[in-house]
Formats: structure tokens, C-alpha cells, sequence
């Protein structure tokens, strides 16, 4: 048998994680239309492989199998390799995880896939070790096994059979909407969301679910917080705390008087745990993607753009619902790290830093062989100490304290005697032991993690991923207003920044299209739902904290694209990719490399469902509009999804807020002035309004009618209609449940009403 393919053609690809691969002895090739018509022209199998930049296993994989040369020549010989960013096709990920989960029960990356020539997979899991271990198969046997079957017609029958099979159930899995669709959920399906999330809440450890591993889960705690935010709060705008500014996670059974505080306190008792544990960077600020155990001791250290975007948020919401500045100071510390280590000078924000990286020279011995290879890169190097390396930066007490403070010990609690840091000793417990003040124990501790922070900062970094993803950069920007009005207006300089640099590379404004991802000049398309909804959300967001009209116009422009091109009347849905344009021909619309599936993003994963998203935010967007039908697009794809929603509402966490939204309204403030007393922002600042819409125009009604043919509306909206700022004066208008209240030019007087 020839060949089929004769060469890795990874080097000439944008992707970090397919140019990581682009060396391997296996002839990769990326997913496009080439690859399938040489599988189909040889009559080979397809094997993809499904993964991401700072995937620990994909590189464990990759060391033990795609940088093997008998691995390699069973691959190239015998299918056609195919690597897959999932980063930058979800589409094909979604497809090939629903498989996965719909035949195994489980999914994961690296994700593994044996195809038939047009890309039915007949054969699929997630990492396979090179030899058989532990009742896996190895990945060796299990090609040559494969690659046997195909040669054998009954047996190949049988696996073209098997994948006619797993394509349809995966079909009818991601596309299929109800033939009756009902009426959009109530506002008491949040209530029922809440519920479920406080039954399976782990008292003892926080978080959700008592055993390992454990992920932030940050939709779950939106629903726990817009439910029972306003449980606790004494008349300062404070809670009851303990001392060191955390909830005790082991007394929520017992001191639950009623629903809402048993939803605040799941919710802020996995906020504290997560900001003890080894999942936040103590170090550096930032959270990584998940923890391995029930403790959120020992993480996956990887750190995501899109975990610590959907994470400062929820701290944020959980800052003015209880008034614990705690929250607020891992919210701000998140931020700066994002600032400072995921960021293009220009303003957009990257997509990962690596699990992986070089040891420190403390960790690898002496050595005079300048000719002696690098060490390989190990899990957790950057992050982790030992006692002698807290030592060799801090000198006595302030060594003892940072030991003792996060639990660095001679034998660790992670690999090779080193310590991931988690907050193991109170400052009461600290101060009383070292016999010190609280005060001066937290600043020496401040003044610690400054050393600290610089002494790592000169170790080999983990390697970061710079694509630029429109979609997560969304949910960045939309991060970063909330902290300009939670915490400090000038993130909205941050937020403003990212979505110029989005806007100006991915959005091509004369055919009204984005793209998913730039990296070094190079883009790549077309943009998805996720992209769509979750930019015109960050645009949206932007807009409430700055006032800029061109902001509101963008966010809507994105809005129109999403009712045209991803919405289907017919089915009543949104769907994740968008409509074959009309004008394309029939040859073009049966490219060999696609799928044909039209997956929808229901549930929430590690990003929110984007169709949840997408709903929220036409709802939103309706009143800024008089011209368009977003209400009825929400109310429509509720209603759709409706039974779904009431059957399992915490997996549909972002749905279940847009049926709250659409039901009741929400919360509305219209602001009428040229420029907003600060005093009024800082009493914002202070109050938690779950969910409620900034909504800053002119003061005059000449000068909104400007704002309107800016951002390409006719008439003026309804949200700012007939309401002009009272002689002259800032003016608020505070809306709830579809009811307003007069116009005040006090800012407190407009809240009290609400």
C-alpha cells in the first residue's frame, strides 16, 4: 500500500498547538478539505486527534506515541492523521465529543477518533497510553488492530455501520428541537435551578459534588447568587463573616435559616474555598483550569482565558452581595494577571499558558555539561516550592510565616516533595503562633508574596498560546466592565482596549462578518455563535460603563448577525454555526470536510451556553431597538427549549437566567446627563443588582436623537424615550418588573425605589 500522505504539513498553520506537533514523525494534517480527499482517494481510515495548547495529557500523549517513529509509521501507512485545534473548530469538537459521550459516558481531551474516510468516527475515546496499562488499550495495538478490521470487508461493514449509527444519534443529540415547543420558562425555574445546585453542594470541602475533581463551575454560582444575594446583608451593606473574611462551609445545613441563604451560602463558600485552595495562584493572581481532588488542593495547572474571565465576575457579584472585600481583591488581583501575562500590547487578550514548564535550576542539580540536553518541561514547575526555596528568598520570620501560612513542608503535597501553595493557616492562627499582631502578619505576608512573585518571575514560564479568540476575548471585556463598576471605573480603559483590537482584526465591517481567531496578522473564520454573542455581550457591557454610543451600536450590529445568520425560524432555535449563505452553490455546500451537523450550545460547560447568552442578550438588547424582533427570538427559542430547561435547569444554567430575564424584566437604569456625578458610580459600586442594565444617554433629547442614527437605529429606542435629564441636572429612571419609577436626580432615591 502507498503512502497516503507524504509529509507533516503542520509548520504552515497559525495554531500554537498544531505547530507544537508540527516536528512529530507523523504526517499530520490539519482538517481541511485536502486531507479527506486523500483519505478517500486511498481508501484509508482517518485518524483524528482532538486537543488543545496546554493539554497535560495531549502532551503525555504526544511524548509517548505521535513522537514514536513505529507509532508514527503505523499512522502514516495505515489512515490519514488529522490534528484538530479544538480552540478554533469547536464545531468539529462538538460533534466528535458528543460521540464520545453518547458511546463511552465520558470525554476529555486529548480526544481520540477513528473515522471513515468522510469523518463518521466508528471508533473513539480520549487518551490511550502507548502500551496496554490498567485494562487501556495501547494506542500501537489498538491502530494495528484497526487497521486490520478495515482491510477485512464484513468487519469494515460493520465499522462503516457503527458510524452511520453514532452520526445520527450524535445528529439527533445536537441538532433536534421538540415538535412542540412550549411556553418560556418562569421566573420560578431559577428557584428550582438554586435548588438543585444547594442539594448538591459539598458542605464540608465547597464546590459542587463530593469527590475529585472538581471545576469552578461559575454558572452555578450566578444562579446560587442572583437567588440568595440579598440574604445576610445587615444594614451597613455588610455580612457575618468569620474573621479572616470566610463563611464556615460545614455549618450551612445547621444555620440555613431560609432557601436564599442556604443559595448565598453554597455560593460563597465555594468562593472560598477555590480563593484558599490550590486552584488560585496565592503567588501570581489568577485561577487555574481545575482541581484534581475533593480539597481544590493539588490543580490542573494550566491557566485558561476564559476561567479567569467568568471568574472575577461572579467574585464581583458576590463582593456587593456581601460586602466581603475579600472578593473583591481576587477579582482585582485576577484581573492584573490577565494584564500582565495573557495580553497583546495592542489590547486583546491571549488564550492560555501551558500546565508544563522547565524546572527551576533550584530542582534540577549542578551540572558543568553545557552539552547535556534541556530538562523536559513537568507539570506545575512554575508554580510550586519547596521549603529551601522559600528560604533562599525570604529571610526569617517572614520564611516561617509564608511555610507556615500556605503549607510548604520537606514532603509536599504534590509531586517530587513540592508544595502548590493553598492558604493552610489562618492570619488569627499565624498571629497568635508567631506571636504577632494581625496586622503585621498580613503585611509581612503582602510584602512576602511581592519577593516571592519576583524570584518566580525568573524561572522558565510556561509557553502561552497567542491565539486571540473572539469569542473568549468577549468574555474578558464583559469582566472588565463589571470591575469598572464594581471596583475601579478605569477598567473600562481595559475593557474599551480589547474590544478595539478585536473589532479592528477580526470584524470585517463591510460584509458584516467576524471572525473566530487572529494570531500574528493571521485570522481565520468564520466566527461562531460563541464568537457572536459573547463579543456583542462584552460590547454591551462596555457600553453601560462607559457611555460610548459607538460601543452600544457594535453590540447590536453583532445582535442583527446572530438573528440572521444563526437563528431558524422554522426549528425555533439557535443554532451554533451559522446558515449556508443562499447564493452558495450546491457544490460548495458539500465540502468534504464538513460535517453537516448543526450543533447548538445548550448546557453550560467551562464557557456559558452561547444560545443562553445570545437569548439574555436580545432581551436585553430589545428596548435599544424599535425596529427589530429580539423579544420575540428569545421568547421563541424559551419556548422551544422550555421542557429541556424545567427538566434539568442547573445543567441550563445561562437559559435559566435569560427565562428570568424575559419573565420579570429585570432591572433597568436610564441615565440622562453629559457627565455622571462620581458620587452616583461609587453608590452603584455598592449595590448588588443582579443582572440590571446601565442604560447612559444625553441629556437632551436632540443630543440622544444624535446617538440613534450613530449606532443606525430609527426613532429613538424605547429605554431612553421621553426621558430627558430634569432641568438640566443628572437624571435617573429605575425600572423593575416592567414598572418605572418618576424621574430622581438622586441617585439613592432612584435605588430605594427598587
Amino acid at each position: 500500500m502507498s503512502t497516503p500522505t507524504d509529509r507533516n504539513r503542520l509548520s504552515a498553520e497559525g495554531s500554537p498547538y498544531l505547530r507544537q506537533h508540527a516536528d512529530n514523525p507523523v504526517n499530520w494534517q490539519p482538517w481541511d478539505d485536502r486531507a479527506f480527499e486523500t483519505a478517500a482517494e486511498h481508501d484509508v481510515p482517518l485518524f483524528v486527534s482532538v486537543g488543545y495548547a496546554a493539554c497535560h495529557w495531549c502532551h503525555v500523549m504526544e511524548e509517548e506515541s505521535f513522537s514514536d517513529p513505529t507509532v508514527a509509521e503505523t499512522l502514516n501507512e495505515s489512515f490519514v492523521p488529522i490534528k484538530v485545534d479544538r480552540e478554533e473548530r469547536p464545531d468539529v469538537d462538538d460533534v466528535l465529543m458528543t460521540v464520545c459521550q453518547l458511546v463511552s459516558g465520558g470525554g476529555g481531551w486529548p480526544l481520540s477518533a477513528w473515522c471513515t474516510p468522510d469523518g463518521k468516527p466508528f471508533y473513539i475515546g480520549t487518551y490511550f497510553p502507548r502500551e496496554p496499562t490498567r485494562g487501556r488499550p495501547g494506542f500501537l495495538e489498538l491502530c494495528n488492530r484497526i487497521a486490520d478490521s478495515w482491510s477485512d470487508p464484513e468487519q469494515r461493514a460493520e465499522m462503516e455501520s457503527r458510524a452511520d449509527q453514532w452520526m445520527a444519534a450524535a445528529r439527533d443529540e445536537v441538532e433536534s428541537v421538540p415538535e412542540h415547543p412550549g411556553d418560556p420558562p418562569g421566573s420560578a425555574v431559577l428557584e428550582e435551578a438554586a435548588a438543585a445546585a444547594v442539594r448538591g453542594y459539598d458542605e464540608e470541602h465547597g464546590g459542587f459534588g463530593t469527590s475529585g475533581p472538581k471545576f469552578p463551575q461559575p454558572r452555578r454560582l450566578d444562579l446560587l447568587l442572583r437567588a440568595g444575594g440579598s440574604a445576610n446583608r445587615t444594614a451597613d451593606g455588610t455580612t457575618d463573616r468569620t474573621a479572616d473574611g470566610t463563611t464556615d462551609r460545614t455549618d450551612i445545613g445547621r444555620e440555613a435559616a431560609t432557601d436564599r441563604n442556604a443559595a448565598l451560602q453554597a455560593a460563597t463558600g465555594t468562593l472560598d474555598a477555590m480563593g484558599e485552595g490550590g486552584i488560585y495562584d496565592h503567588v501570581g493572581g489568577g485561577f487555574h483550569r481545575y482541581a484534581t481532588n475533593r480539597s481544590w488542593t493539588v490543580p490542573h495547572f494550566e491557566k485558561m482565558l476564559y476561567d479567569n474571565a467568568e471568574l472575577p465576575r461572579v467574585l464581583l457579584d458576590a463582593f456587593q452581595a456581601t460586602g466581603t472585600p475579600r472578593y473583591g481583591l481576587l477579582a482585582q488581583e485576577t484581573f492584573a494577571f490577565l494584564d500582565r501575562e495573557l495580553s497583546h500590547p495592542d489590547g486583546g487578550f491571549f488564550s492560555t499558558l501551558d500546565a508544563r514548564s522547565v524546572p527551576p535550576d533550584s530542582r534540577r542539580g549542578s551540572t558543568t555539561d553545557a552539552s547535556e540536553a534541556a530538562p523536559d518541561p513537568v507539570e506545575g514547575a512554575f508554580y510550586t516550592w519547596t521549603p529551601a526555596e522559600i528560604d533562599a528568598v525570604l529571610e526569617e520570620p517572614d520564611a516561617s510565616l509564608v511555610r507556615d501560612r500556605f503549607g510548604v513542608t520537606p514532603a509536599g503535597n504534590f509531586e517530587r516533595g513540592t508544595t502548590v501553595l493553598t492558604e493552610s493557616t489562618s492570619i488569627e492562627e499565624l498571629a497568635t503562633d508567631h506571636g504577632l499582631d494581625r496586622s503585621t502578619v498580613r503585611d509581612r505576608l503582602r510584602a512576602a508574596r511581592l519577593d516571592l512573585y519576583e524570584a518566580r518571575d525568573r524561572r522558565p514560564r510556561p509557553a502561552r498560546d497567542e491565539k486571540v479568540i473572539a469569542g473568549w476575548n468577549g468574555r474578558a471585556i464583559s469582566a472588565f466592565a463589571a470591575g469598572a463598576r464594581a471596583l475601579d471605573p478605569g477598567l473600562s480603559e481595559r475593557a474599551t482596549a480589547a474590544l478595539e483590537f478585536v473589532r479592528d482584526r477580526l470584524w470585517d465591517a463591510a460584509d458584516r462578518r467576524l471572525d473566530r481567531r487572529w494570531i500574528d496578522g493571521d485570522r481565520t473564520g468564520p466566527g461562531y455563535l460563541d464568537d457572536y454573542a459573547f463579543l456583542a455581550r462584552g460590547a454591551f457591557d462596555t457600553y453601560q460603563v462607559t457611555g460610548r454610543p459607538d460601543q452600544l451600536g457594535f453590540a447590536i450590529e453583532l445582535a442583527d448577525r446572530i438573528v440572521a445568520d444563526f437563528y431558524d425560524e422554522e426549528a425555533g432555535t439557535i443554532y451554533s454555526v451559522p446558515s449556508k449563505p443562499a447564493d452558495e452553490s450546491a457544490d460548495e455546500a458539500a465540502r468534504p470536510s464538513d460535517l453537516s451537523v448543526r450543533t447548538q450550545s445548550l448546557t453550560d460547560r467551562s464557557l456559558p451556553s452561547s444560545v443562553g447568552v445570545a437569548v439574555e442578550l436580545l432581551a436585553e438588547l430589545d428596548g435599544f431597538v424599535r425596529d427589530r424582533s429580539y423579544r420575540s427570538v428569545a421568547e421563541t427559542v424559551l419556548g422551544t427549549h422550555a421542557d429541556r430547561i424545567r427538566a434539568g435547569p442547573l445543567e441550563h444554567a445561562s437559559l435559566v437566567l435569560a427565562a428570568d430575564r424575559v419573565a420579570n424584566g429585570g432591572i433597568e437604569l436610564v441615565f440622562a446627563a453629559d457627565d455622571r456625578a462620581e458620587s452616583w458610580r461609587e453608590t452603584l459600586s455598592k449595590r448588588f443588582l443582579p443582572g440590571a442594565v446601565i442604560a447612559p444617554r444625553p441629556a437632551t433629547s436632540a443630543a440622544t436623537a444624535d446617538w440613534c442614527r450613530e449606532i443606525g437605529v430609527e426613532g429613538v429606542p424605547p429605554i431612553w424615550d421621553g426621558r430627558d435629564a430634569i432641568d438640566g441636572e443628572p437624571t435617573v429612571y429605575a425600572c423593575r418588573g416592567f414598572a418605572c419609577s418618576p424621574p430622581k436626580t438622586d441617585i439613592e432615591a432612584a435605588l430605594d425605589w427598587l
